[in-house]
């Protein structure tokens, strides 16, 4: 069994190797200037404003979550769109009931203002 997995060791011990040997060189040759302009956060072009450990919107968190939903309600229905032939009325039943569900979500989601950005 050792013999199969040989190519797969030297693959990781070939590739651990470059990239030892790439932050070594880098360390080694690079350019040593340090300045405090370059400690500080840099985002998008502009200084950072407030603190560092500031807590983000809740909103942030309700749109990642809704987008994620959906998401993988995309990745549910290339599937069932590609089987649809051999499912049937059942399968059709079945993505009808779901997609039921997630529209019910998406108007709850609504409803509770995790919509609107501003209010």
């Amino acid at each position: 069994m050792a013999p199969v997995y040989l190519p797969v060791f030297i693959m990781l011990l070939v590739a651990a190797t470059v990239a030892g040997a790439m932050f070594t060189l880098t360390s080694i040759l690079g350019p040593k200037n340090p300045n405090p302009a370059k400690a500080l956060p840099f985002e998008s072009g502009s200084l950072t404003r407030g603190a560092d450990n500031a807590r983000p919107s809740v909103k942030f968190y309700l749109t990642a979550i809704l987008f994620v939903v959906f998401d993988i309600e995309a990745v549910f229905l290339y599937p069932w769109a590609g089987m649809f032939r051999d499912l049937g009325w059942f399968g059709l039943a079945e993505m009808f009931t779901f997609i039921a569900v997630l529209g019910i979500t998406l108007v709850y989601a609504w409803r509770k203002g995790a919509l609107e950005w501003e209010k």
